[in-house]
């Protein structure tokens, strides 16, 4: 137990820059104070004594803001940061290294007594406010935008977000070989070129301007054909060419 704190004190330091001291944490940091009640009410629900366990756990709700039912699942060096509203149903299951802020919902939708919460892997960043509804699993090193509403599997390494969450896989970076890179802390869950109706924007605006620039070329060879068919018959005819160009740099920044 003693283990467990001594390794979320320390994820806390690490994930945090507001926090100075251990001392600071151990006393002033919620997520560190539910974290030590679930452990107990965890305990006590395995012993099946359920009353005692939902009672210490509704004493941890009340004492923190943070509502984690004694029969969720724990791993190591979790970090709840801020922590109030947070809400983790008793099928839940939270992976090592993962980060939750303050307003995830780790709910269910079903009302069977068998799993209905989601599982998350190890490494996942969930930002504030994201609701992960249903029994699903998000992979490890996923990230989950604030605010977001995720209802199916999200695939390792993945971003998700909007409402209801849009999925991002980046290909390129999951076959990267820089794992460190891959693996590094994303504050929020927030990193560059996370929202990917934003990227299929972009890629439209790119393709666009390229068919814009093919149908440029071609008026201008069939221009040159003409010409060269005009000199030879000595005739006259020249194509229209549209003023209107694509404002490539101009309509991404609108996306932005």
């Amino acid at each position: 137990m003693f283990e467990r704190l001594r390794e979320s004190i320390q994820t806390v330091l690490e994930k945090d820059p507001a926090a100075r001291s251990s001392l600071e944490v151990l006393l002033c940091y919620p997520g560190i104070h539910a974290l030590m009640f679930h452990g107990f009410a965890a305990r006590l629900w395995h012993w099946r004594w359920t009353t005692s366990a939902r009672f210490v756990s509704h004493l941890g709700r009340i004492l923190t803001g943070i509502e984690i039912h004694p029969g969720a699942r724990l791993g190591r060096r979790v970090f709840i940061d801020h922590g109030m509203g947070v809400v983790i149903g008793e099928t839940a299951e939270v992976g090592d290294d993962c980060t939750i802020y303050h307003g995830v919902t780790l709910g269910g939708v079903a009302l069977n007594s068998g799993k209905r919460h989601p599982t998350l892997e190890a490494g996942v960043v969930v930002g504030a406010g994201a609701k992960i509804l249903g029994p699903f699993v998000v992979g490890a090193g996923a990230r989950i935008g604030s605010n977001s509403v995720v209802v199916k599997t999200v695939p390792p390494g993945a971003t998700a977000v909007g409402i209801p969450a849009r999925i991002l896989v980046d290909e390129g970076h999951m076959q990267s070989g820089d794992r460190s890179e891959r693996s590094a802390f994303s504050a929020y869950a927030l990193s560059r070129g996370d929202d990917p109706l934003s990227l299929v924007i972009h890629q439209l605006i790119d393709h666009a301007a390229a068919q814009d620039r093919r149908l440029d070329a071609l008026q201008a060879a069939l221009a040159r054909a003409e010409q060269a068919a005009t000199q030879a018959q000595d005739q006259s005819a020249k194509i229209p060419e549209s003023d209107a160009k694509l404002d490539v740099a101009r309509l991404n920044r609108l996306v932005d």
